[in-house]
């Protein structure tokens, strides 16, 4: 029970904590689409946010994970302040090397990003979003250590509130092309100013361990290569559909992943109190088993609202958006299912982490990341954007796979049959809605709602069990308080 009110309390507070910012900007998307002339300006939009995703994965490296996994090493407060300002130390150089490389090539990154050198403007906004944000997670984790729930909920909240303030009037004046980026570099300053305000008593200079710096980087350079194979994934289709079909086409694919993105709200819920249930219960003798099965519990839910999607997919799209960007509901499935095979790897792998042993990660997503590019390639030429839908998701099907086979062998994982199941129900249903039922939209609710009837018959018993203890913690906490 209290492992389990744990996960569900690091779940609630700090995963969906971060949902209430992700749920904004899927909101105002269909607003924001139609205040743009066409798709092209949104494609520039995403492709700034491909390059700053890259910088901050080259600026972070994996140090927030090492600073995580070694904080939970000792209960003395002084060593874990020696941690976060080492972290931080480490962060901030590393941060300002990626800023002086962007500035510096800065006309080789508007021609090989966005095609075109007069970008360059663009590529000075994501070199300073880079600088400033790849510190934010690491000032801010002191706010989820500390369990100040309402401030990481309201700063979550505030955020992208604030960043909409700011883009929509430069989107009314008629600055299609940075309304976004800048606005976000903003809210990013902002961020950083005040959770550094609020956590300086964790990061100092006088804290600063050199004798951790080895022990961090220990753990963080073999992450570095996954979060560039991590950025592979999410971002590399983009510059190749940008190269082979245009800027509009990358618009699309664009608004399509950000539906797609739904599903982040499940990873991020997940993410937001992983982390923290993950290292600090590492110790627990049945370790393997509990892990095993938050794996299949989530990979459940994941193929539960996958099977949702495929069938609401075509008439979010007719509902929400414009002609211009229906013909993205056909992939928007793959995009949706990619994020959520991303945090089952991430859940197995980290068993690798808990060893202290970063490298399978790396090795396994790279064999992932390189069928992801073989398939762009192959793929995007022939049918346009699915084929780079159908990369991603076949790359992270690929990486999940050999990572289940390795974990099995070393004894670190359980699988069941009811699991096995389940996922071979859900790949019959994508492969039946793909071929007959993608626009038949009655029909494909009804299959997916057997899908899902047959996924909660197999877990009756888990469901059960589940509101059992949900209501028991209740009673506890209601019981506690009086």
């Amino acid at each position: 029970m209290k492992k389990f009110k744990i996960f569900i309390d690091n779940i609630f507070i700090y995963g969906f904590g971060s949902i209430i910012g992700k749920m904004i900007p899927f909101i105002m998307l269909p607003i924001i689409t139609r205040m743009m002339p066409d798709s092209s300006y949104y494609g520039l939009n995403d492709l700034s946010t491909t390059l700053i995703s890259v910088g901050q994965a080259t600026s972070v490296f994996g140090m927030y994970d090492a600073m995580f996994r070694l904080f939970f090493d000792r209960e003395d407060e002084k060593y874990r302040k020696q941690i976060c300002s080492t972290a931080l130390l480490i962060t901030s150089i590393t941060s300002i090397i990626v800023f002086v490389f962007i500035i510096g090539f800065n006309e080789i990154l508007a021609t090989v990003i966005y095609n075109n050198i007069q970008y360059r403007y663009l590529v000075y906004l994501a070199a300073f979003s880079v600088l400033i944000g790849s510190t934010n997670n690491i000032v801010a984790a002191p706010t989820k250590i500390k369990n100040e729930s309402i401030i990481f909920i309201l700063v979550n909240t505030i955020s992208p509130i604030i960043a909409y303030f700011i883009a929509i009037p430069l989107l009314l004046s008629g600055f299609y092309a940075i309304a976004l980026p800048l606005a976000s570099l903003i809210t990013s300053i902002m961020i950083e100013v005040f959770f550094v305000c609020r956590n300086k008593i964790w990061f100092s200079f006088c804290n600063i361990n050199w004798n951790f710096i080895k022990p961090l980087l220990k753990i963080a350079v073999p992450l570095m290569p996954s979060f560039l194979v991590y950025w592979i994934y999410n971002s590399a289709d983009r510059l190749i559909i940008q190269h082979l079909l245009g800027t509009q086409d990358v618009g699309l694919y664009a608004i399509a992943s950000k539906l797609g993105q739904v599903s982040n709200l499940i990873y991020t819920a997940f993410t937001g109190g992983w982390l923290y249930f993950s290292f600090s219960t590492m110790k627990e003798e049945r370790q393997v088993e509990n892990n095993s099965r938050i794996f299949e519990y989530l990979g459940i839910i994941s193929f539960s609202v996958f099977v949702l999607i495929c069938a609401f997919s075509y008439l979010i799209y007719k509902s929400v958006f414009t002609d211009e960007y229906l013909a993205g509901y056909i992939i928007a499935p793959y995009l949706f299912l990619a994020p959520l095979l991303q945090m089952l790897f991430q859940v197995a792998g980290n068993q690798f982490i808990i060893m202290k042993k970063s490298w399978p990660n790396v090795l396994i997503l790279s064999f992932g990341a390189v069928a992801n590019i073989v398939l762009n390639f192959s793929l995007i030429p022939q049918i346009g954007i699915e084929g780079a839908a159908i990369g991603t998701l076949i790359g992270y099907l690929f990486a999940d796979i050999i990572c289940l086979i390795v974990l099995l062998k070393i004894h670190k994982i359980v699988i069941y049959k009811r699991f096995v199941i389940v996922t071979i129900g859900t790949v019959v249903y994508f492969v039946i809605w793909r071929l007959f039922l993608y626009e038949m939209i009655v029909w494909g609710i009804i299959m997916a709602f057997l899908a899902i009837g047959l996924f909660s018959s197999l877990y009756r018993n888990d469901i059960r069990k589940f509101f059992i203890m949900t209501r028991m913690m209740i009673i506890e906490e209601k019981n506690a308080k009086e």
